[in-house]
């Protein structure tokens, strides 16, 4: 894939073009991230609020899914906007923030992920331009557009305020955390982010975006979850975590050695 290829991520999310699947990684080891990009999925997600990642190592991550011909989105930890606009410098298509509970939070986070007019975003995108192959002018005329801004939707004030967060200009979607909207709907009571609850507030959550005209995005555990999201009518989901799916294969292939030696 080429780099107008990869970079033209943020127009084919944003104009619905099916459901699309991503890789989910939080150890923080650019190979691991290069050998998943191989893959069918469709973008790679650096975990960067639970994972392990360190602003180099993610930096080098990114030019690895890069390499394979995939987007690289990230993750920043809460509140870590600093972060957001490094991320993009150093050439990723997208930042997923977590924790945007209100239209205040969202304009705090396109502050640094938009350049003016929607945000005040930093010069200084030196791997970005060496990745994209644009010049500085075009560069400038254009990372609005080729990147993405995600907000988190995960806490019962988040679902109450999602169309002001969906309103906030620069905002190109969002994302459900289904994990921590279980534990918060549920005053803490539970970690079900299959509920029937949480099935109802994502597909409200669906709804709104078209209203909005945004793009939506969850996290599934495995890739049953996925398929069924993707049903609901989410643009991007996850198919598990890394983590998940490596211990699985090594699960299916310890069971299958056991099988066949003990037949």
């Amino acid at each position: 894939m080429s780099a107008a290829e990869i970079d033209g991520f943020a127009d084919r999310i944003r104009q619905h073009r099916g459901g699309m699947i991503s890789a989910w990684i939080g150890i923080p080891d650019a190979t691991l991230a290069n050998h998943l990009a191989q893959e069918a999925f469709d973008a790679v997600v650096l975990d960067m609020q639970h994972g392990m990642w360190d602003m180099p190592s993610a930096a080098n991550a990114v030019a690895q899914v890069r390499l394979a011909g995939k987007p690289a989105l990230a993750r920043i930890p809460v509140g870590d906007f600093a972060s957001a606009s490094r991320l993009l410098d150093a050439g990723a298509s997208g930042i997923i923030a977590p924790m945007i509970n209100s239209a205040e939070d969202a304009q705090a986070f396109i502050k640094t992920t938009k350049y003016p007019p929607l945000g005040e975003r930093s010069w200084g995108p030196s791997l970005a331009l060496n990745h994209t192959g644009l010049s500085a002018d075009d560069y400038l005329k254009n990372a609005n557009a080729l990147t993405v801004a995600i907000a988190m939707i995960e806490t019962r004030a988040a679902l109450e305020a999602i169309d002001d967060i969906l309103g906030v200009a620069g905002i190109d979607g969002i994302f459900i955390g289904p994990s921590d909207l279980s534990i918060a709907l549920s005053n803490g009571d539970q970690v079900a982010p299959n509920a029937a609850e949480i099935d109802s507030a994502m597909q409200h959550a669906v709804s709104r975006c078209r209203s909005h005209g945004k793009f939506a995005c969850a996290f599934a555990g495995d890739g049953e979850r996925a398929g069924e999201l993707l049903k609901f009518g989410f643009d991007l989901v996850i198919a598990g975590a890394e983590t998940a799916q490596l211990r699985s294969g090594a699960r299916r292939a310890i069971n299958a050695a056991r099988r066949i030696a003990s037949a």
